[in-house]
């Protein structure tokens, strides 16, 4: 019977769905499944990217658990694609390969200043305080006024972890440095801004809800936001989420604290609607000093267009959350523009003739652009994984396709990788480290401690 040797870079959602798909799938084939990631744990921005006061959405991972515990995919981590692993070396062991590597940068904003000190990107935030272990271990937290731009869940989430207090984060698996951090934060005002009006808002309601259940924090609302058009009238009547969401902010803007009028908490989560950012002031020594907007107002087809009214609010830190971009990869093609590698239902396409590049393969965010929740991810998946089923004549013929080549390999090179079972003893650890304290567990954040953990050195 014939067999397939697939490599799947990227051990996140994407790339484990991928592989669950495939093995279940119908087919006339064997299957036999790596998984390459360059961090040392697997799950992506499941264990990267979603604030650790969400252990609901953490619950995605016993989903990924079960698929990598049935022992039917090899996990190679701490091996970097393009560094310890090239193109030509999948190709000499391979039949085809998904790239599933994600977004983890922020989209770039095109305003004057947005280059200030103290003007940062929310991924970078997001990963310091998930404890990735590629980023510094300090971040500064020395404002007292700070601005998020964006209405959706990680400008929400980015919002939250700055507005709350620290103790309050250590039930959960918060890193001991983030919590030392975030301690030591000046924050009083933490104000979000977003283009359009409250009933086109893209965060859920439950990310919502949560801010306004923050200990010693008041929610700020402004009634001028709240003139609703018959767009946002209508959006309020017929969708139920949009209708969860106004009840929620309407609710807030009968609290005492609204307008900045008697609130009695330490610090206060300001929300700003019909805000579009213009600059980003600097003071002399080119730090960030306030933001520029522009008032907009609704379009009357659930848009906003600008009023001309420029306003201007005094912070010390900026941080923008209008969205994630795609990494390029060497030897792959990539979309400049759209942060993507170029593809056709998944199958990879040659940047100049648009032409299928055989044997290569996206799913994820890295084939559609960072949106979409998990649903999403599998749908892609499935796409991508009956393309690769329906192109058996085209796959390519390793000249060494045995299981044994890819350890001897990375051996060779000297790459220190970890696998299934060295993911099992570092999550041991971390549950060992929180249990003291009775939290779920305490992240390990140093690259090299995580490697020797799981390697058992």
């Amino acid at each position: 019977m014939t067999k397939l040797r697939l490599a799947i870079v990227g051990a996140g959602p994407a790339g484990i769905y991928a592989a669950d798909i495939l093995l279940k799938a119908e087919r006339k084939f064997d299957v036999s499944i790596d998984l390459f990631e360059q961090l040392p744990a697997p799950y992506g921005l499941v264990r990267y990217g979603v604030a650790p006061d969400h252990p609901r959405i953490k619950g995605i991972i016993n989903a990924l658990r079960d698929v990598l515990d049935r022992g039917d995919i090899r996990l190679f981590g701490n091996v970097r694609f393009g560094e310890d692993i090239t193109l030509d070396d999948l190709k000499n062991h391979y039949n085809a390969v998904i790239f599933a590597t994600g977004a983890i940068r922020d989209t770039t904003l095109d305003v004057p200043g947005i280059d200030a000190v103290a003007s940062y990107g929310a991924a970078d935030y997001v990963s310091w305080f998930d404890g990735h272990p590629d980023v510094p271990r300090e971040w500064p937290l020395d404002a007292a006024s700070v601005g998020v731009l964006g209405n959706g869940n990680v400008a929400l989430d980015v919002a939250r972890m700055l507005a709350k207090h620290a103790e309050d984060l250590l039930v959960t698996e918060v890193p001991e440095n983030v919590y030392e951090g975030l301690k030591a934060s000046a924050v009083t005002d933490v104000h979000v801004f977003g283009r359009r009006g409250p009933a086109q808002v893209k965060f859920t309601p439950l990310e919502l809800r949560e801010l306004g259940e923050l200990r010693d924090v008041d929610m700020v609302v402004y009634d001028e936001d709240f003139d609703y058009d018959e767009a946002s009238k209508d959006a309020v009547a017929s969708n139920k989420q949009v209708m969860v969401i106004d009840r929620i902010l309407q609710s807030w803007r009968k609290r005492d604290s609204v307008n900045n009028a008697g609130g009695t908490a330490s610090r206060r989560l300001h929300l700003h609607f019909w805000a579009r950012p213009v600059e980003v002031r600097k003071d002399e020594a080119g730090r960030v000093a306030a933001l520029v907007y522009e008032r907009t107002k609704p379009d009357g087809q659930g848009g906003a267009v600008g009023t001309g009214e420029m306003r201007e609010v005094p912070l010390q830190a900026l941080y923008r959350a209008i969205g994630y971009f795609g990494s390029p990869l060497p030897g792959v093609p990539f979309d400049k523009k759209h942060g993507v590698i170029p593809n056709r239902e998944g199958q990879v396409l040659a940047k100049d003739s648009n032409q299928q590049m055989t044997g290569i393969y996206a799913t994820g965010w890295i084939k559609r652009g960072p949106v979409g929740l998990i649903g999403h991810t599998k749908s892609d998946a499935m796409e991508t994984v009956r393309h690769i089923i329906n192109d058996q004549g085209s796959w390519w013929h390793p000249e060494d396709p045995s299981e044994e080549a890819i350890p001897a390999l990375l051996q060779e090179r000297g790459v220190k990788w970890t696998d299934l079972e060295g993911w099992h003893r570092l999550d041991e650890h971390e549950v060992g480290l929180g249990a003291p304290q009775e939290r779920a567990r305490v992240k390990v954040v140093p690259r090299d401690e995580m490697v020797r953990v799981s390697r058992g050195e």
